[in-house]
């Protein structure tokens, strides 16, 4: 009878953790369409369009009176937001670990980013400043959403189930940026068929991506649960939380190599996806529709790509599973250098090698340093995980701008990031993932 019992609660745990594993997925499901569509495709030239349009003589808006050029508003808008989300997320995270309710404040902040994104669709005219304050707000309320989503990680799977785990869960998201993506751009393309005018579409694209987020959030906050916060002596308050943080990060030096390997590499895949489209455009003289094309391509194949490699490190481990997809990272750009202009067949070809890497890449990266956070500070750990991803990403485009500054080509410019893969290779491969783990205080996988 005792051993039945055991073997019940054991089933019951395990059922109890995929219900939870499933709905955790879903808020991929949820947020990854704001970044496609809206971040990636439709809002910058959007409200760069009605930022011009609001511009005086000289192209010039004055926010809060300052003089800033039409084109350069979504930019400034973006890193302003990433400012902000660098503030926040410390405190947050510090708060979900303290009290152990991650759920309400990750209710409270994809909610805010749904509703910011949603209040788009009120974006026309000269309106750029309305565009400005709720691409500032939704932005950071997703960085903040995406770290407490990803602190549930190491409490929702057991060490050997992460990798698996965290690809579903990036699989899961790129599924519904590429569905959502399709979708818009049959309004986008055939607006007039639909009675709107082209700028109706966007603001419904725009919109749409609000109303998707806020929906299927609703699935993780019903089936994922709070867990009690273990004892500590004292809350810090304020801003004196970031710096205990830091301090308490000092103790773990090999989890802090981690993020300094992830920093580098992280910084150079974002730099590729957000470059991508300006090498093609302005170098090999490719179409928008094209480029568009080659963005749902991307994210359709890094489903499989997230799959794929989650099933390599099954088999082969995080760590080295990543540090071949740092070399095939760099080979694709290596590849890129060569494309010829006018040929959108090639592009597509590194586009496809881009998708079969990038959603494997980020997976792998969140599961590993998932094993690397000391039990109880899941959401403060992540943290600096997520401002690593969000706060650091301007290294690339710097050295990417600069290298076009100075060699007038954009082949120098994408091959000039090759050094972010080989640095962080080398920085990667130099951390001891089982010591790190253990001296974090958590199991070692048998294979990691």
């Amino acid at each position: 009878m005792g051993t039945d019992t055991v073997r019940t609660d054991a089933a019951d745990e395990a059922a109890g953790r995929r219900r939870e594993q499933r709905g955790w997925y879903f808020y991929d499901w949820a947020c990854s369409v704001y970044s496609t569509s809206v971040l990636t495709v439709f809002l910058g030239p959007y409200l760069t369009a009605i930022a011009e349009s609001a511009a005086d003589t000289e192209g010039y808006v004055h926010p809060l009176g300052i003089p800033v050029r039409a084109g350069s508003f979504f930019a400034y808008s973006v890193s302003l937001s990433v400012i902000l989300a660098v503030l926040v997320m410390p405190l947050a995270g510090a708060a979900a670990d303290r009290t152990g309710r991650k759920k309400p404040l990750l209710a409270a902040a994809a909610y805010v980013g749904a509703a910011a994104t949603a209040g788009m669709f009120f974006l026309d005219g000269d309106r750029y400043l309305l565009g400005g304050l709720l691409l500032v707000i939704a932005n950071a309320a997703q960085s903040v959403a995406m770290m407490l989503y990803n602190s549930y990680l190491p409490q929702i799977a057991p060490p050997e189930e992460r990798d698996a785990v965290s690809s579903r869960g990036w699989a899961f998201g790129y599924a519904a940026g590429a569905l959502v993506l399709v979708l818009n751009l049959v309004l986008f393309t055939a607006h007039d068929t639909f009675g709107v005018s082209e700028s109706m579409a966007v603001r419904i694209c725009l919109a749409s991506a609000g109303l998707w987020w806020g929906a299927f959030t609703l699935v993780p906050l019903r089936r994922l649960r709070d867990r009690r916060a273990p004892e500590t002596s004292a809350t810090v308050p304020g801003l004196r939380q970031l710096v205990a943080t830091v301090r308490d990060m000092r103790r773990h030096p090999l989890t802090l190599g981690f993020l300094l390997a992830y920093l580098v590499y992280n910084d150079g895949i974002q730099t590729v996806i957000s470059q991508a489209s300006v090498y093609g455009s302005e170098e090999l003289g490719l179409g928008q529709s094209t480029l568009i094309g080659a963005v749902l391509l991307v994210q359709i194949l890094a489903v499989a790509g997230a799959l794929g490699m989650g099933r390599l490190a099954r088999r082969y481990g995080a760590k080295r599973t990543i540090l071949g997809s740092l070399v095939a990272w760099t080979l694709t750009l290596a590849a890129g250098y060569f494309l010829p202009a006018g040929a959108p067949v090639w592009f597509f070809v590194l586009a496809s090698g881009i998708g079969l890497v990038l959603g494997g890449s980020q997976a792998l990266s969140r599961s590993l340093f998932s094993h690397l956070v000391p039990p109880g500070k899941e959401a403060e750990y992540f943290s600096a995980y997520e401002m690593s991803d969000r706060g650091m990403s301007w290294l690339g485009p710097l050295l990417f701008g600069l290298t076009y500054q100075l060699t007038g080509s954009y082949r120098d410019a994408i091959m000039s990031l090759v050094a972010f893969f080989v640095l962080g290779f080398a920085l990667l491969a130099r951390v001891p993932v089982r010591q790190a783990i253990s001296e974090a205080g958590n199991p070692v996988p048998e294979r990691i």
